[in-house]
């Protein structure tokens, strides 16, 4: 089974409630099987939106990483994030 990446690209624009989120997310993240690639580390932007803040979680698959997204523990924690960043997320399946 192929495992599948969410990938984020965020502007925050309220820190202490986005920390709240990150927090709560980053739990609900390792309970189903996600682990990060990239957090916020360096990057250059080369086309499209700049968004300052990059993440990336691998999770064992699709499903792992749906199930993670749309579980009470991860929109409990998005309530925080959604009037405190502008985000765009997608999750990717993985190649083989």
């Amino acid at each position: 089974m192929a495992t599948a990446l969410w990938i984020a690209h965020v502007t925050v624009t309220d820190a202490d409630n986005y920390g709240k989120y990150a927090k709560l997310a980053t739990d609900a993240i390792a309970a189903h099987g996600g682990v990060f690639l990239a957090r916020s580390g360096r990057y250059e932007q080369l086309e499209g939106t700049d968004r300052a803040r990059n993440v990336v979680a691998r999770f064992p698959s699709l499903q792992d990483a749906k199930d993670c997204y749309f579980s009470d523990s991860y929109q409990a924690a998005l309530t925080h994030a959604k009037d405190a960043a502008e985000r765009d997320l997608v999750i990717v399946e993985e190649l083989d």
